[in-house]
């Protein structure tokens, strides 16, 4: 599985999906301040997503749930439990919500999809290995997907 690495803002992806790298949906949406990825989604695609992500209830740390894309371009947007309760991330929680976004990608036949780093934001996870845990965790999994891996730079 072949994975490009770029800089730039997911939410200016030319996949079908994006990846959100987000908390367990224990706190609702609107009690927490926009930041990183979910922010740019908030600002860039409504609260739409976010509406449909909180009446799945909790989500299990390193699991995966699919929403529309609000008024964004992709045909959805793939949620991941990457932090714990204390808003950390870890080498496990970075691992883990790969694979489960990837297996949302294959059960819908996604043909590319676009990760930001998972972790390495509010999750305080070293970026740089952030993503060394993400590149070697694809070359474990079998997809068909196009996938990129967005690393953030502001316009």
């Amino acid at each position: 599985m072949e994975v490009h690495v770029e800089h730039g803002n997911i939410v200016d992806a030319s996949t079908e999906v994006i990846v959100n790298a987000w908390n367990r949906n224990i706190i609702p949406w609107f009690l927490l301040i926009p930041m990183g990825v979910s922010g740019a989604i908030k600002r860039h695609g409504g609260y739409r997503p976010f509406n449909e992500l909180l009446r799945c209830g909790p989500v299990p740390l390193g699991e995966a749930r699919l929403t529309s894309a609000g008024r964004l371009p992709f045909k959805g947007i793939i949620h991941v439990a990457g932090i714990n309760m204390l808003w950390r991330s870890s080498e496990y929680s970075i691992r883990k919500s790969v694979r489960s976004a990837m297996a949302i990608v294959d059960a819908q036949g996604f043909q590319s999809v676009t990760f930001p780093v998972i972790g390495a934001g509010s999750g305080g996870f070293n970026e740089e290995q952030a993503l060394a845990c993400m590149v070697d965790e694809f070359e474990h999994l079998d997809s068909a997907a196009e996938v990129r891996i967005v690393r953030f730079r502001k316009k």
